[in-house]
């Protein structure tokens, strides 16, 4: 445990990315199986310990000190497992044990229930000092945090054992960890893990922003890119799986989906929720807005109700392995072409194509672009015809076009604490709009789009201006006007306002501007898709 604790603490002040893969590896290379397969759980995201929950951790550490001291120090370090870890008592000089390895923590607690899991994990606290208890916490809550993405812990493993990072992710969810069967693969011990039988992710192609580019349409396609989840849907030996883009099992959460799709392949696509959201079929208009979707997504179980009230459907862009042909290293034209034959042997109830938009030129496909304000569609995509689909983004083959964003001028109301970083400022923004009765109204909360000095800002007035203090939210004095930046605007029963942004932001901080002059809620009603 010593060692992981080193790491996450380096991998937390490290800035670059190349840095941070060193430490990995260095870290993979110096570490016994089965740990540092462990490690490599914790660091994806893939360790499941369902025993240990926060609330059970704040049990225990408010057994220990004084409650209030304890939700004080949480306020202001802004992270529960770094104040646990700071703030649990030292034990009484007990006998040396051994040191407490990952593995041993983790046999441990995987298999123990929520009421026998607090006594085993104080126990084990008792046993670390504070930096031991912060990699322990946080591995068990699975919630790192340390700027360590998925595929970036894996190109690590890959460059520590000169393997092909797409070739890890290729078969990475088709193993459990501690992954031994991939270390040995690494060492050379053992034969190379392959996705045969198994519904495995493949990892997804990705785009680069277009920004002020333009490119050939004699080069290029251009599709809708829809406002769902992209999803990647496996059917092998009879068994069919859904992926996230970040390689999670969603499958629990559309059943009805995976049940539709019998065919042998692997296909790319776009998850959405029909027009009406009440069963319309696809003919009629096809997708809702992604308020829709969301009533579905993160549900480990899905009712009947449910399924009726927002049916799921997909929305198909590439072909990636059709029965068993691997169609990836082909040409985006002949993938498109496989495609469009493979898509009549489906569920026309469940799943679509993505039709190829109709332009003869850059500037009438701009004009296209601009006209666009379907609720389910979030700009465009081109995408090169010759581009084979190659894991990750690679320059000059799929570009995202997405469309301008909308704005409102927004005062705010309430503020709260970030966390890591930013957990010493009021980095959190409620914001409003006004009725026309002159009610302040909250239409969002945004944390993101401002620089550093423009936190330090925001952060200055809040402290000034506080009106009232909510445990770690302050409420303001409404005289601060925020431009904000939103992809699209939904209708909604659960704010007060009816209203709910897609992805807001903060554009620019208007100083200028007096806040009896922003903007009104009827006028983001009229903005609803």
């Amino acid at each position: 445990m010593h060692a992981f604790a080193a790491l996450l603490d380096s991998l937390i002040y490290t800035r670059g990315r190349n840095a941070k893969l060193k430490l990995i590896v260095d870290y993979l290379l110096a570490t016994p199986d089965p740990d540092r397969g462990w490690a490599m759980a914790a660091l994806t995201g893939d360790l499941d310990l369902p025993g240990v929950k926060p609330a059970q951790i704040r049990a225990l550490i408010e057994a220990r000190v004084d409650p209030v001291l304890f939700r004080m120090s949480r306020d202001y370090v802004g992270d529960t497992a770094e104040t646990v870890a700071l703030l649990w008592p030292a034990p009484i000089p007990a006998p040396v044990a051994e040191p407490l390895s990952i593995s041993a923590a983790v046999d441990a607690l995987r298999h123990l229930s929520r009421t026998d899991a607090p006594a085993v994990l104080a126990a084990m606290l008792d046993r670390l000092d504070a930096e031991e208890r912060f990699a322990l916490l946080k591995m068990a809550t699975g919630a790192l945090r340390i700027g360590v993405s998925a595929r970036l812990a894996k190109t690590a493993l890959a460059q520590a054992f000169g393997l092909d990072v797409d070739a890890v992710e290729e078969v990475w969810h088709g193993l459990a960890p501690p992954y031994a069967s991939l270390f040995a693969w690494g060492a050379g011990t053992g034969a190379q893990p392959t996705p045969a039988d198994v519904p495995v992710f493949r990892p997804f192609m990705l785009a680069h922003g277009l920004e002020d580019a333009q490119v050939d349409l004699a080069d290029y396609a251009a599709e809708w890119k829809w406002d769902g989840i992209r999803v990647q849907i496996v059917h092998v030996a009879g068994q069919t799986r859904l992926y996230s883009r970040t390689g999670d099992d969603v499958t629990g959460s559309f059943p009805d989906v995976a049940a539709a799709f019998t065919t042998p392949g692997t296909v790319d696509g776009e998850l959405l929720v029909r027009g009406d959201a009440q069963g319309g079929s696809l003919e009629e208009g096809g997708a809702a807005s992604f308020n829709a979707l969301q009533q579905r997504l993160g549900r480990k179980t899905v009712s009947a109700k449910m399924l009726a009230d927002y049916p799921a459907f997909v929305r198909l862009y590439d072909l990636l392995i059709d029965g068993t042909e691997d169609l990836r290293t082909l040409p985006w034209t002949q993938r498109r072409a496989r495609l469009e034959a493979f898509v009549p042997r489906l569920d026309p109830d469940r799943f679509d194509i993505s039709q190829v938009i109709a332009a003869d030129s850059f500037t009438e496909l701009e004009a296209i672009r601009a006209g666009a304000r379907d609720a389910a569609i979030e700009g465009v995509m081109l995408k090169r015809r010759d581009s084979p689909y190659v894991g990750g983004r690679r320059a000059g083959l799929w570009y995202k076009w997405k469309r301008d964003p909308l704005t409102a001028d927004c005062v705010m109301m309430y503020a709260q604490r970030g966390s890591g970083r930013r957990s010493s400022y009021y980095s959190d923004y409620t914001f409003g709009c006004w009725t026309a009765d002159g009610e302040l109204l909250p239409v969002g909360k945004a944390y993101s789009g401002i620089t550093d000095e423009e936190l330090k800002m925001l952060d200055g007035f809040v402290r000034r201006h506080t009106l009232a203090r909510f445990g770690p939210v302050r409420e303001v004095e409404k005289t601060l006007v925020l431009e904000v930046a939103f992809d699209s605007i939904h209708a909604s029963t659960r704010h007060k306002s009816g209203v709910a942004m897609r992805f807001p932001r903060i554009a620019r901080i208007r100083t200028d501007k007096p806040a009896a002059e922003a903007d009104q809620v009827e006028t983001l009603r009229r903005l609803v898709t």
